[in-house]
């Protein structure tokens, strides 16, 4: 067993090699790229003394042109080659100057050049001039000197001269940034190889550390695995579950107790309409009056049935609100059976369930699953989907169609997300917690339901120790945030009441 001496010691021999490699391959890099930039500065330097080379070439050569089809057709179209060059030829000759003045080799033939191009440019003025005077034998007599010809001649043979210098030297800068490349490309290859088995070597070094410390401490561990997420869990669980208790208390109390009030006051109503109806029938052979007449026939076609009416609405309404109580205190007692379930397969068919409303919409749903199998309760989390893509369909907006986008992924270690997207009404942000509460509902209530939907998901998910939250803006739709575990028998917590 490798002491801890040691393994410092070992662990800084192999940083300091790394750092001595990594040194190496900056410098290396650096220096090496510097001198690539200067390789390229001096090759776009080039590049531009060609350019300029090329274009005075061209522009006396083009007036050369422009010159022999006047003379040839005494057509002044002829000379717009010549008269172009001439615009142009002032301008390029000094971009010229100015490119290859601080280079010795070419800056030494530049009054050369420049005589040349003086003299080849003044006898092209003279045949044009004669020409257009109309004293074509003098023009063709100056043309057929050979000094002219010497002229361009010269003049080619001196950029010529210069394209060969710039065109030798381009080879060669291309040449040596190629083999710049090439170092640069092996210093980091070599480079890479000596930091990976550096890095393999403290790779070993720390894996056999690990392996010691690990079996040193591993009695430690074994008592305080997952001991503080525990007792936060618990807490958490605790105080979650006294606020729900004490919601639900305050529910339960002000839910049931509204129909009782009904109840009673129509009671009283009946004890009202009954008098009025025994005074009739009980008016022991006495022809009643007018007034207990009018007052027996309304109690029985009016106030009777009224009554009756209110007390039999709020009976159903009691009954309702107990049954969807019940519901949710069963599926809290129900023992969850964790299984592998196929959570994409488990999405499809909840999606599929509410197929066909959404193709009655031209609507779609989507899921993005990026999660393989989970281990939960498969009951519950079907119940879960179905109350969501149902809540979806029921609360679009109407000439919408309805988009279900359901992403699923990786939220931490051993835990699961699940985004559940739809763009139907939305939900206002005075409503974002008040429609997990029992009975409560947001917006227009226009569906059918008791609002119980979303308070029986969140006890669901709960109970399988995750939840849920909502995001949503009122007009663009919702998005549900469901988070769980991803293998629920690591989750240490009471399975039954």
């Amino acid at each position: 067993m490798t002491s801890t001496a040691a393994f410092f010691r070992s662990s800084l021999l192999m940083l300091a090699v790394g750092v001595l490699i990594l040194f190496g391959i900056v410098g290396s890099s650096l220096w090496l790229v510097q001198t690539n930039r200067s390789y390229s500065e001096e090759t776009a330097s080039l590049r531009r003394v060609r350019s300029s080379i090329v274009n005075l070439l061209t522009s006396v050569q083009d007036a050369e042109t422009g010159q022999r089809g006047f003379l040839l057709s005494s057509d002044p179209a002829y000379l717009a080659p010549y008269n172009t060059a001439l615009e142009e030829l002032p301008t390029r000759r000094k971009t010229l100057v100015d490119n290859v003045l601080p280079l010795p080799t070419y800056a030494s033939q530049l009054d050369a050049l420049n005589a040349a191009i003086d003299g080849k440019m003044k006898e092209l003025s003279t045949t044009v001039a004669l020409t257009k005077d109309g004293k074509l034998a003098e023009a063709v007599a100056v043309v057929r000197d050979d000094a002219g010809r010497e002229l361009m001649d010269a003049v080619r043979a001196i950029l010529g001269d210069f394209l060969q210098q710039t065109d030798d030297r381009l080879r060669v800068l291309v040449e040596a940034q190629l083999s710049a490349a090439d170092n640069l490309q092996w210093v980091t290859i070599v480079g890479a190889i000596a930091i990976l088995l550096v890095l393999g070597g403290a790779i070993m070094i720390i894996v056999q550390h690990v392996r010691d410390l690990a079996a040193a401490t591993e009695e430690v561990e074994l008592l305080n695995v997952g001991l503080e997420t525990r007792v936060n869990e618990r807490t958490q669980d605790l105080i979650r579950a006294n606020q729900e208790i004490q919601k639900f208390a305050y529910i339960v109390t002000h839910d049931l107790r509204a129909p009782l009030v009904n109840i009673m006051g129509f009671l009283s109503e009946l004890d009202t309409a009954t008098k009025a109806v025994s005074a009739y029938v009980l008016a022991d052979g006495k022809t009643p009056t007018a007034e207990e007449v009018y007052e027996a026939r309304r109690a029985v076609e009016e106030d009777l049935p009224e009554a009756l009416g209110f007390i039999r609405s709020s009976t159903r309404k009691m009954d309702s609100l107990i049954n969807a109580i019940l519901k949710i205190s069963r599926d809290g007692r129900r023992k969850l059976q964790p299984e592998r379930i196929d959570l994409k397969a488990l999405i499809d068919t909840a999606a599929a369930n509410v197929h066909h409303q959404l193709v009655e919409t031209d609507g779609t749903a989507e899921a993005r699953v990026r999660v393989g199998g989970i281990i939960t309760d498969r009951f519950s989390l079907e119940q879960i989907f179905g109350n969501l893509f149902d809540n979806a369909v029921k609360y679009q907006v109407q000439g919408r169609p309805l988009t279900l986008n359901i992403d699923a992924y990786p939220d931490g270690p051993g835990r699961v997300r699940v985004d559940v997207k739809d763009n139907g009404r939305g939900i206002g942000p005075q409503d974002l917690e008040r429609v997990f509460e029992l009975f409560r509902r947001a917006g227009d209530q226009d569906q059918r339901g008791e609002g119980i939907g979303l308070a029986h998901v969140r006890s669901l998910i709960r109970n399988l120790g995750g939840d849920i939250t909502v995001k949503s803006e009122l007009g663009q739709g919702s998005t549900f945030i469901l988070t769980l575990p991803s293998d629920l028998t690591k989750i240490v917590r009471s399975m039954e009441l």
